[in-house]
């Protein structure tokens, strides 16, 4: 009996052994990871998200037409002293000349996954220098012809611009840019794509 026991003794102790270091081991991975991704995050976290006040916005109106409507670049440039981050989709809305919002407010196109970008700062890099420097990121901006549209669907008007708030922000910049769209709620005249770094359209 007592041979018996100490063979199942060494018999537990060799499977035992080679269990507790693979454990470990895992342990010493996830770990790891762990701390590997919590850095990650600590470095995202230490660039402030850009404000309304830490951009200008701005529409490139060489714009590009396909199937009933047209593409634009619409340009987010930081110019505050200090980098800031985006990510996400823009509030988008046409507006009359009171600056009251027209219709429905841009739908989402899911074309790109969201990412966080980092733009740097136009007074450190000297001026605007678009992509070049890292300071402008760019949301395509699609306006869909509002004569797809019965003008009873529709109610077209000509509107005075846009109402483009930056992402994850409250307060919002002006854009004057006339166009036709729909008075009417229902239509979805404007459709963005979420912000990316370094896009041109067509």
């Amino acid at each position: 009996m007592g041979l018996r026991t100490n063979a199942s003794s060494l018999s537990v102790r060799k499977f035992a052994t080679p269990l507790i270091a693979s454990l470990a081991m895992v342990t010493l991975l996830s770990t790891t990871l762990i701390t590997s991704n919590a850095s990650l995050a600590g470095a995202a976290a230490g660039v402030p998200r850009c404000t309304t006040g830490d951009l200008v916005v701005w529409l490139d109106t060489m714009g590009n037409g396909a199937a009933g409507s047209s593409y634009y670049n619409l340009e987010f440039t930081n110019v505050s002293a200090h980098a800031c981050s985006v990510s996400g989709y823009p509030g988008v809305s046409a507006v009359n000349v009171a600056g009251t919002q027209i219709g429905s407010a841009a739908g989402h196109d899911a074309e790109h996954p969201a990412t966080l970008i980092t733009l740097s700062s136009a007074v450190a890099t000297g001026g605007l220098g678009g992509f070049m420097s890292n300071n402008t990121a760019t949301v395509i901006l699609q306006i869909t012809d509002a004569g797809n549209y019965s003008n009873s669907t529709c109610g077209r008007v000509v509107s005075a611009g846009l109402r483009v708030y930056p992402p994850d922000q409250t307060a919002s910049k002006m854009i004057p840019y006339p166009f036709v769209t729909c008075a009417k709620h229902g239509p979805l005249i404007l459709h963005v794509e979420p912000i990316q770094k370094g896009v041109v359209t067509g």
